[in-house]
């Protein structure tokens, strides 16, 4: 038997009762939450000055194409590079400002009734609850305060003078989040053979194999069939079902299927093309 894959009530030996503490590990975006907290607070960051409305348009379809059928590892490291230039600059204190005063409304209601229900059931049976993210630590910690998990790990953003440098310190990634969970689990004596983790994506995997308890959560192709091979548990979250939010405050589900999914990429290209060509075009003229 494999130790870290040992039963729910023996200590990596088999032996005995294992006595030592245990936790629940949580991927955020489309584990805990049905969207992307990288984009989520996008419209907020339109609506505040921080960004542009073209810059607005690229985070609006990347969601789009993220929310449909994930990002690769390449697609991330893509993403990452785009947002981290895209940040420079910005102002640490408005950051948390507007994403505390819009949590409510930008992320609450996404937040899979599921993953609370799991959240309380682990913490009600002693386990600590730590998330686990590759989004940006300021972005995480306000959902993670919404949902009383009081442990983050994160990506991390270089701060200089009360602004982000656009320069990532540590990048939660892959590999990078089991090195994370096997540093918690020697510093804080975790039983990872009775510990769980949880995540929707494929790049996950590392993490998911150091638990005796890898659950895929709404999991991508590569991730199911993973979890298959390996006899994983799966599990469907559908409330609320994803949505993809507009730059209007307008949103479609995008929940029906990969026909809908589509659809709703498109109809929210050809809409952001069209409010800024015709905003490009009132400024002209004006």
């Amino acid at each position: 038997m494999n130790p870290r894959h040992a039963g729910p009530d023996t200590d990596p030996t088999g032996s005995a009762l294992a006595l030592r503490p245990t936790a629940a590990f949580f991927d955020l975006d489309k584990t805990i939450i049905a969207t992307s907290s990288v984009y989520a607070f996008g419209r907020e960051f339109l609506n505040n000055g921080l960004i542009t409305r073209q810059e607005a348009l690229e985070i609006s379809l990347t969601k789009a194409s993220y929310m449909l059928s994930g990002h690769t590892s390449e697609q991330m490291d893509s993403t990452r590079d785009s947002l981290t230039q895209m940040v420079a600059g910005w102002s640490v204190d408005e950051v948390r400002r507007i994403t505390t005063e819009t949590m409510h409304n930008v992320v609450t209601p996404a937040i899979y009734a599921e993953a609370r229900d799991l959240i309380k059931h682990h913490r009600h049976a002693g386990r600590e609850v730590i998330i686990i993210s590759a989004s940006a630590s300021i972005l995480v910690e306000p959902i993670a305060r919404e949902l009383g998990v009081d442990t983050v790990v994160a990506t991390e953003l270089e701060v200089v003078d009360g602004k982000l440098t656009g320069t990532i310190t540590r990048y939660l990634k892959g590999g990078a989040k089991a090195e994370a969970v096997e540093e918690f689990a020697t510093s804080h004596g975790y039983d990872l053979a009775r510990s769980y983790a949880y995540s929707d994506s494929a790049t996950d995997i590392p993490m998911l194999e150091m638990v005796g308890h890898p659950v895929a959560v709404n999991p991508d192709r590569a991730l199911r069939k993973h979890a298959l091979v390996n006899g994983w548990e799966v599990r469907t979250f559908k409330n609320p079902v994803p949505l993809i939010q507009m730059p209007n405050a307008r949103e479609v589900g995008i929940g029906a299927g990969v026909v809908a999914g589509v659809t709703a990429l498109t109809a929210a290209g050809f809409w952001l093309t069209q409010r800024l060509l015709r905003d490009s075009k009132n400024q002209n003229s004006a």
